[in-house]
C-alpha cells in the first residue's frame, strides 16, 4: 500500500513513512549500535572476534545530538564524510566590535544545531527539506561542530580564546594553502549513506545563509560497513592498515587524553570546553605513483608493518606491540630506526596520543598528471601541544613515509561539548 499523499493529520505521507521506516528497523538498530560500540566505538582498532555488521542495520543505526561529548568524535568510523569549514560575514568590517558577529553566531549556531538535531534522528531537515534522503534511515549521521582561532575575534570573545588554539608550529614538510586551512567553522558530517551525508551538507550550507561563507570542503570516504568478512581496521590509499594504535575507550586515562575534563584548568578557565576536544585537520597528499613504485619489502620497511595483516616486522598480530629493539642475525633493527610506527609510537613521544579518525579522498588528477588522493587526516585530543604537535613535531625530523606524502592543508579547532536537551553547540561560550 502506498503512503504518499495526505494523511489525516495533514502531514505529507513520505514524512510519516520515515518514522516507520525508524520504527520498524529498531531492533537491528539495537544491534547495529551494539556491534558500535564493542567494535571500539571508532577507535578504528581490529575486532577479529566480532561478527560482520549485517547490512540491513546499516540504515537504521543512529547517534544522539545530546550528550557529554559531541557525536562524531568516538562514533564508529563512517564510510562517506564531508568537512567544511566557514567563515562568518557579519561584524567583520571596519570598526565592526564583534557583538554583530556575535549575534550572528548565536543565530547561526541555533540554526544548525536544530537542523543536526532533527537529521541525525532520521527526521526531514525541517521547511524547504530537498528530500534527498527521504528512504533512508539516519545510516549512523553525525555532524559535529568547530570553532577556529579567528572566530574569537569575529564574536569579540578574544579573551575567552583558549591558549590551545594558538597556531600549529611550521612543520618542514609542509606545503600549506591558506585558501584550504583554518576558518572561522568548521563542521565535520559523517554517514554510512552518500546520500545522507550529502543532505546534511546541503541543509548546512542552506542554514548559513548570509551569515557565513564557505571557506573550503573536503570530501572523504571509507570502506562501508558489512564489505568485509569481520569489522577491521582501515586501510589508506597506500594500501596499508591504519589506525591500529589508536587509544581505546576501555583504557583508564582514554577520557582524560581525548577530551577536556572538567576537573582541570583548562575546563576551569573555560567552563564551555568541559566534554570538548581539540580537532586536528591535514590535507594530506600521497604521492602514489612514486610509492607504488617501491617493492613490497620496502614499502613494509617504511611503515615498519606487514602490509597483509597490519603486524609488526617482528612478529605477532596486528595489535601485537613493537618490538623496538629486536634486531636480526645481521644485527640490524627489524623495525628500521625511521621507520613510521616506531616514530609515531606513543611509547617513542613520551606518551603522547591522539584518536586518529581520517577519510581518505581522491579529487582527480592534479595539474601534474599524478592521483590528487591521499588522507584528510582528522585527529582527535584534549590538548594539541600534548597530542598532535609533538608526534608531528618527531616525524618530521625523520619519518621514512616522509617522502611520499605531502600536507597541502591544514586547521585547528575547539570542539565545545555536546549540549543539553534544549541547548544548541557553544551555547555556554557565546551566552556566557
Amino acid at each position: 500500500m502506498s503512503d504518499i499523499g495526505k494523511n489525516d493529520d495533514g502531514k505529507s505521507g513520505i514524512e510519516i513513512s520515515r518514522r516507520r521506516l525508524l520504527g520498524t528497523v529498531g531492533a537491528a538498530g539495537a544491534t547495529g549500535l551494539a556491534l558500535g560500540a564493542a567494535g571500539g566505538a571508532g577507535v578504528l582498532a581490529a575486532t577479529a572476534d566480532e561478527p560482520a555488521t549485517a547490512l540491513t542495520t546499516v540504515g537504521s543505526a543512529a547517534e544522539s545530538f545530546h550528550g557529554d561529548h559531541q557525536a562524531g568524535i568516538t562514533t564508529p568510523m563512517q564510510s562517506c564524510g564531508h568537512l567544511i569549514a566557514f567563515d562568518l560575514t557579519a561584524g567583520t568590517g571596519a570598526g565592526a566590535d564583534g557583538a554583530a558577529g556575535r549575534r550572528a553566531a548565536i543565530a547561526l549556531m541555533r540554526r544548525w544545531s536544530a537542523t543536526a538535531s532533527r537529521l541525525m534522528a532520521g527526521e526531514p531537515a525541517g521547511d524547504g527539506d530537498t528530500g534527498v534522503a527521504l528512504d533512508a534511515g539516519p545510516s549512523l549521521l553525525t555532524i559535529t561542530f568547530g570553532f577556529g582561532r579567528t572566530f574569537f575575534d569575529r564574536t569579540g570573545l578574544a579573551a575567552r580564546r583558549p591558549v590551545e588554539l594558538d597556531p600549529l608550529p611550521p612543520f618542514s614538510s609542509d606545503q600549506l594553502d591558506p585558501r584550504r586551512s583554518d576558518g572561522d567553522l568548521w563542521v565535520q558530517i559523517g554517514a554510512n549513506d552518500a546520500l545522507v551525508a550529502f543532505h546534511a551538507l546541503r541543509a548546512i550550507q542552506k542554514d548559513a545563509g548570509e551569515a557565513a561563507r564557505v571557506r573550503w570542503q573536503m570530501n572523504g570516504f571509507n570502506r562501508s560497513p558489512g564489505a568485509t568478512a569481520q569489522p577491521m581496521t582501515a586501510r589508506n590509499l597506500m594500501g596499508q592498515i591504519d589506525g591500529t594504535r589508536n587509544p581505546k575507550p576501555s583504557e583508564p586515562d582514554f577520557d582524560r587524553r581525548i577530551f577536556v575534563q572538567p576537573d582541570t584548568a583548562a575546563a576551569t578557565e573555560h567552563p564551555w570546553l568541559a566534554g570538548g576536544s581539540y580537532a586536528v585537520v591535514r590535507r594530506i597528499r600521497m604521492l602514489l605513483d612514486d610509492w607504488e613504485q617501491l617493492s613490497l619489502k620496502q614499502q613494509e620497511r617504511v611503515i615498519g608493518r606487514r602490509k597483509s595483516d597490519g603486524a609488526p616486522l617482528t612478529g605477532g598480530s596486528e595489535t601485537t606491540d613493537l618490538d623496538l629493539d629486536r634486531t636480526g642475525p645481521d644485527g640490524k633493527l627489524i623495525i628500521p630506526d625511521n621507520a613510521h610506527a616506531r616514530i609515531s609510537a606513543p611509547e617513542q613521544n613520551g606518551g603522547a596520543a591522539m584518536l586518529r579518525r581520517p577519510y581518505s579522498f581522491h579529487d582527480g588528477i592534479a595539474a601534474d598528471g599524478t592521483p590528487d588522493a591521499g588522507l584528510l587526516f582528522i585527529c582527535w585530543q584534549a590538548d594539541p601541544l600534548k597530542g598532535f604537535v609533538p608526534v608531528q613535531r618527531k616525524l618530521d625530523r625523520g619519518d621514512a613515509l616522509s617522502p611520499f606524502i605531502r600536507h597541502e592543508a591544514s586547521g585547528l579547532f575547539a570542539v565545545p561539548g555536546g549540549p543539553e536537551k534544549g541547548e544548541y553547540v557553544g551555547q555556554r561560550l557565546l551566552e556566557s
